[in-house]
This record gives structure tokens, C-alpha cells and sequence, in this order.
């Protein structure tokens, strides 16, 4: 059976993104190793499933980045990899995805994720999208967490983990530091 795996940026005190949903923290702390952890999570999956906000923010940079004129080559690579996936949107909102590869549907449905996990395949990854994470978290079809923890306290922002309606059991199963100090816990369901 396929794992549906999420990963996240998160700060010290909880927070995926500050006031006005900023999020310049990561680039505060982006770095090789971080760069080697995105590739090698995604060069592992086949599907993503995204929200609308991020989403929007990928289908409006991943797929030019490979026509860029002097764009790097390991971004190129990684932006074949996201073009190429299978995604899956979760939008009430957005009228259309036309990203390659790219399917709207309207509600999350269990029976049909839990479908989905039964596909042949690889891993199916949830980039961002926490409202996403959030609702299958609550109906317990996350199977492993990646969380990496920045080493910011932000004071306020949105959280990760709000609107959860029962305790979630995890065990963490690996962690990597990497010279930034962004330190990569991975959970996964007890």
C-alpha cells in the first residue's frame, strides 16, 4: 500500500507561516542540505496532493522553471519532477487547475484517498497545504510526518495543527540535523 507523507516547515513555537502568512523564514535557513531533502522526497513519490494556496504558488513557478534562461540545473531536475507528477487539488474555490497532470476535486472524500493509498505506485506527498494536512489528519490518512523544525520563534502565525479534533498517536522514526539547524523529524502513525 502507498503512504500518504507530508512535509513541513515549521518553527519553534508551532508555526508554518507568521502574520500576513509570511514565510521568510525558510529562506533564512535554505541551504544544500535542505535543497537535497526536497529532491529526494519528492524523486520518492508519484502523486501530490496540494490545496489551493499552494497550489497557486506552484502551478505559477514550478512548470517555467525549466524554459528559464540560466536556471540551475538541479532546480531544473527538481522542477521535471513536480511538472511530471500526478496532483491532486482540493479546491471549493478555484475554477480550474490546468497544471500537467493536475485533477480539482471539490471535498476530500476518505474512500477515495484510502482508494488512492491502494493504487499501484509510489509514495503520495503533501507539500504545504496545511489545511489539507489538517483534514486527513482528522480522518487518521497521514501516514508519516516529515516536520522540519526551524530554528525560529515566531511569536504568532498560523499554526500547523489546528482544528484537529482527537489526539493523534506518532512515533518518531528518524531524525537528521543539517548544518542550518533545520532538524527533520519524521512521525509516523502508532
Amino acid at each position: 500500500m502507498r503512504k500518504i507523507i507530508t512535509t513541513m516547515w515549521v518553527t519553534l513555537d508551532g508555526f508554518i507561516s507568521g502574520p500576513n502568512n509570511d514565510m521568510g523564514f525558510v529562506g533564512e535557513v535554505f541551504d544544500a542540505a535542505m535543497g537535497q531533502y526536497g529532491y529526494d522526497f519528492v524523486s520518492a513519490a508519484d502523486t501530490l496532493i496540494l490545496g489551493r494556496t499552494t497550489y497557486e504558488s506552484f502551478a505559477g513557478s514550478w512548470p517555467h522553471v525549466p524554459d528559464r534562461p540560466g536556471a540551475d540545473p538541479d532546480e531544473v531536475a527538481y522542477a521535471n519532477m513536480l511538472n511530471a507528477m500526478r496532483k491532486i487539488v482540493f479546491s471549493k474555490t478555484l475554477a480550474s487547475a490546468e497544471w500537467n497532470n493536475s485533477t480539482l476535486l471539490r471535498e476530500i472524500v476518505p474512500a477515495e484517498i484510502e482508494q488512492l493509498k491502494q493504487e499501484p505506485g509510489r509514495n503520495i506527498i503533501i507539500y504545504g497545504s496545511a489545511s489539507i494536512v489538517q483534514a486527513l489528519t482528522n480522518y487518521g490518512l497521514i501516514d508519516e510526518y516529515q516536520l522540519l523544525l526551524h530554528p525560529f520563534i515566531l511569536g504568532g502565525g498560523k499554526p500547523l495543527f489546528q482544528n484537529i479534533k482527537e489526539k493523534t498517536n506518532l512515533k518518531l522514526v528518524d531524525t537528521r540535523t543539517h548544518p542550518s539547524g533545520v532538524v527533520v523529524l519524521t512521525y509516523q502513525l502508532k
